[in-house]
């Protein structure tokens, strides 16, 4: 079942099919057990692993210049720092601009967890085009995503089977099956990535991130993290509070929320999502193609995820387009507004008894390639969740809290319920209720919400702002659709942030951009 809690990556690679991707890694160390000491080697990219997504090698930059890519050794257990180790596979575009002006690095993470970023920052590199004058670009796939020793669970054909699945049960036998389902992914992560799965919480990514900076030769780490980035932000933040550069917080994770109240505030987010694509819907064109108004194009969607239940539609031969299916092809379109045309022409489709596009978005939502082949996003994302969050569900624990998901949403409630048996019989006990993000001390960091953001609710960042401390978070709110601001090319949000992290300069808190 996918677990679309906190998810960013996906909704940043919609399958080659609708939009395109595009990347990783070698390395070595001194040989004398200090990590903060080794020397990069770093080499023109190779096509990325199909654990990080597959394709080809990314283009080159715009005005020259070749992606370069390497890997840095970490400690497996940071318990036990002179231990084993790992590789993290690391990528960077050098700073364009003069060398006498060139900052440092800008470390990214663009969320998940679970996404790749050594195959993300490419695809998006032009969004960061100015940034690039006065840094190093740089981002990572954090330990157990894509090259970084990457948990595996499933393979390709289960995973198939896996996400074709009722995840919406309406009867004891239709529990039964979720729960035996979600045993039998935990099970395989146990057997296949049994080493791993201790080591891959946010604290041990946050850590790397802090020998990443070192090996990088940065005094401070300078960071732009984006959805579950932000929590992984504020984890560093909290470590190393006396280390934090320049930082941005797009997309904000609210770090106070139980596993439960997140993904609550997810069906709120989402319905709230769908809510405005309807009526953007039947306000900009002259006959919506999927509604007559708002709330018909709302009733229709949910006729047909009913219709599915009882008959799946063909979709994406030899699968068939389920409930399931559908539900998460509608999420992933609602992750940014550009993606509303697909969610338009999938419904017209389905509607006419094709269920492809639908199914394709629901693919890039799962890490699928058009090829057949999954990345590694869903059972990285699922092992990092596990690990990080303390509590467990059953499914009476969901039977008591299906009322209030369901009054959050109609359409979303019940999926994201059931989504809390994820970690059912992991491993690996989960580390805490919630991460703590107090940062006393800390630098101001710039904290971006969006009051469209379906993934990560807007109310999240004022939540983050309270929990990073006094005088620590400053408050940017944006106006707009789609998950994250930054990326919607709004130029007040463009100029408050290229602003700051390029200058210093410090946005008024509570500004407004629109």
């Amino acid at each position: 079942m996918p677990n679309p809690r906190r998810q960013r990556a996906a909704a940043l690679t919609v399958t080659s099919a609708l939009l395109a991707l595009a990347l990783t890694g070698c390395g070595e160390d001194t040989g004398d057990g200090d990590l903060t000491r080794q020397k990069l080697t770093w080499r023109e990219c190779p096509a990325p692993s199909q654990a990080q997504g597959g394709g080809t090698a990314p283009s080159p930059l715009p005005g020259g210049g070749t992606w370069q890519c390497a890997t840095m050794k970490a400690p497996l257990d940071w318990d036990d720092p002179e231990g084993d180790t790992i590789g993290l596979a690391l990528i960077r575009a050098r700073a364009s601009g003069e060398a006498g002006r060139r900052i440092g690095s800008l470390v990214f993470n663009f969320g998940g967890p679970g996404g790749s970023g050594v195959t993300t920052l490419p695809a998006f590199a032009g969004d960061y085009a100015n940034l690039r004058t006065r840094y190093d670009l740089v981002s990572f796939d954090p330990r157990g995503v894509g090259r970084s020793a990457p948990v595996e669970c499933l393979d390709d054909a289960r995973l198939d089977a896996y996400f074709q699945q009722d995840a919406t049960p309406d009867d004891a036998a239709e529990r039964a099956g979720l729960v035996r389902n979600t045993e039998e992914f935990n099970a395989a992560c146990e057997k296949n990535s049994r080493k791993m799965l201790p080591h891959v919480r946010t604290t041990d990514a946050a850590r790397d991130m802090d020998l990443m900076r070192q090996v990088l030769g940065d005094d401070e780490l300078h960071y732009f993290g984006i959805s579950y980035g932000t929590e992984l932000g504020g984890v560093y933040a909290h470590l190393f509070p006396e280390k934090v550069g320049r930082a941005v917080f797009d997309a904000v994770v609210d770090p106070t929320q139980s596993p439960e109240q997140s993904a609550l505030g997810q069906a709120r987010g989402f319905q709230r999502a769908l809510d405005n694509y309807a009526e953007h819907c039947v306000s900009q064109t002259e006959d919506c193609p999927v509604g007559d108004s708002a709330q018909d194009v709302k009733d229709r969607i949910a006729r047909l995820l009913k219709d599915l239940d009882a008959e799946p539609l063909p979709g994406v031969f030899p699968r068939r387009l389920t409930q399931t299916a559908a539900t998460g092809g509608i999420a992933q379109a609602l992750y940014s507004q550009d993606f509303w045309e697909y969610l338009t022409e999938g419904l017209e489709q389905a509607y006419d008894g094709d269920g492809r596009v639908l199914m394709a978005l629901s693919d890039a939502l799962n890490g699928r390639g058009d090829n057949g082949e999954y990345s590694n996003i869903t059972a990285a994302n699922v092992a990092i969740n596990c690990a990080d969050d303390k509590p467990r569900y059953d499914p009476a624990d969901v039977e008591r809290k299906l009322p209030e998901f369901r009054a959050a949403s109609g359409l979303f409630g019940d999926y994201l319920a059931w989504s809390l048996l994820s970690c059912t019989d992991w491993a690996v006990p989960g580390a805490a209720d919630h991460p703590d993000v107090g940062a006393a001390g800390a630098p101001p960091i710039l904290v971006v919400g969006n009051t469209g953001d379906p993934a990560t609710p807007y109310e999240g960042a004022r939540k983050m702002v309270r929990a990073l401390g006094k005088g620590v978070g400053i408050e940017l709110t944006y106006k707009g659709q789609g998950h994250g601001a930054y990326d919607s090319k709004n130029k007040c949000v463009r100029n408050a942030v290229d602003g700051y992290l390029l200058d210093g300069r410090e946005p008024a808190a509570g500004t407004v951009c629109s």
